[in-house]
């Protein structure tokens, strides 16, 4: 039997029939992303660290809890539109930021050090998660992946891998946000406290790469830094941005954990068939061959990696450098107050406290395990020097 795959024609695809239920979710994502975009420039909000992206989070659940009910039929499905197409066109887009000489410029050690404190916490809030807490499978991996990884936007580059349920993904943001927002404020009294104690060596620099090593976000990284040295902040924004780098191999990886378990699954359901027909003859006369568990390539992550080996040996125009860099912080918000105006407290409140206990435990670990790491690395490159 030949299966046959169709595609829209180009004109269906730019028909304004296909389009037409997408524009006033969409619009109404773009209309509060370019408020929330303007509100994080207020001075206030920019020296307490309050990125647009968890503004945009907290402007779309507000009008969530509020009106937007009276109008979620006319509105889904382009909010829908903005919570998966139009995010991982902006994680794309971020590539640009990226480039493959912040490793060269990190060092070997400072890398393995990445490596090793996103490997560990992933794996730790997938065990810890199910074992400890009694979560679902996924949402434990999105805590884990957010606390990992790059904080929201990892949860919600994640997701889709996952084919997790929009109330896995809003208390795995919101306990992220939490603990990220705490760490900026920590930090730096860290920071402070290891100039006398010198538990974390290598100076401001080194200080720096454990800072970018284990805190959440972006923004919050930038943030935690100006409370320490220039040097310091630096380095841990360039360990940070390394870190964002390994997103694309993380979602790969997570992509074949995920048809791995699938398939696991369909051969235990097999199996239990097989033992209900165990004298059943076959119709066919032949044995049914195993399926096997197909990847679901995220194809966004290697659009990403191109992007940061286009940024990498091309240099873009100062003004376009910075236009897209506008586009995609707006692409995001978009995303982010898309997710928003889907969560409900509801939702969250169902799921317990036991996320809060999974990110708590995974922020305790990023600052102590996180620390243990960078020490031991930076001691093996001094012995190998």
């Amino acid at each position: 039997m030949s299966s046959s795959v169709s595609f829209p024609r180009p004109l269906e695809w730019w028909s304004w029939q296909r389009w037409r239920p997408v524009v006033p979710g969409a619009l109404l994502c773009l209309a509060l992303a370019s408020l929330t975009l303007m509100l994080s420039r207020l001075p206030w909000l920019q020296a307490h660290g309050v990125s647009a992206l968890t503004l945009a989070i907290v402007l779309g659940m507000a009008v969530g809890h509020s009106g937007y009910g009276r109008v979620a039929g006319l509105a889904e499905r382009g909010v829908q539109f903005s919570r998966q197409t139009l995010l991982r066109l902006g994680i794309v887009l971020y590539g640009l930021k990226l480039t493959v000489q912040d490793i060269g410029q990190m060092g070997m050690a400072g890398v393995v050090t990445d490596a090793l404190v996103l490997t560990s916490t992933l794996l730790l809030g997938a065990w810890a998660g199910r074992r400890w807490f009694g979560l679902e499978r996924n949402q434990a991996v999105l805590i884990g992946a957010g606390s990992a990884i790059c904080g929201a936007a990892a949860v919600m580059a994640a997701a889709p891998v996952l084919k997790a349920k929009q109330s896995q993904v809003a208390p795995a943001i919101a306990t992220v946000v939490l603990f990220g927002t705490l760490a900026m404020f920590v930090y730096p009294w860290l920071y402070h406290w290891n100039l006398s104690l010198g538990w974390i060596p290598g100076g401001d620099r080194g200080f720096g790469l454990y800072t970018g090593a284990t805190v959440h976000e972006v923004a919050q990284v930038v943030v935690a830094g100006r409370g320490m040295s220039p040097e310091a902040a630096d380095a841990a924004v360039m360990a940070k941005m390394v870190r964002v780098m390994m997103l694309a191999p993380c979602l790969l990886g997570l992509s074949a954990w995920m048809a791995r378990r699938e398939a696991g699954a369909r051969a235990r359901d097999r199996d239990h068939d097989s033992d209900r027909a165990l004298r059943r003859p076959r119709a066919s006369g032949t044995p049914a061959a195993p399926r096997r568990g197909a990847i679901t390539i995220p194809w966004f992550a290697f659009a990403f990696i191109g992007m940061v080996l286009l940024n990498s040996w091309w240099t873009l125009p100062t003004a376009l450098s910075a236009e897209l860099a506008d586009f995609d912080l707006l692409l995001l918000a978009m995303a982010m107050v898309a997710l928003g105006l889907g969560t409900q407290w509801s939702a969250i409140q169902r799921s317990g406290a036991q996320p809060l206990w999974l990110a708590l435990l995974l922020a305790a670990w990023l600052v102590l395990g996180g620390g243990a790491i960078h020490v031991g690395v930076a001691h093996l490159a001094h012995l190998w020097a």
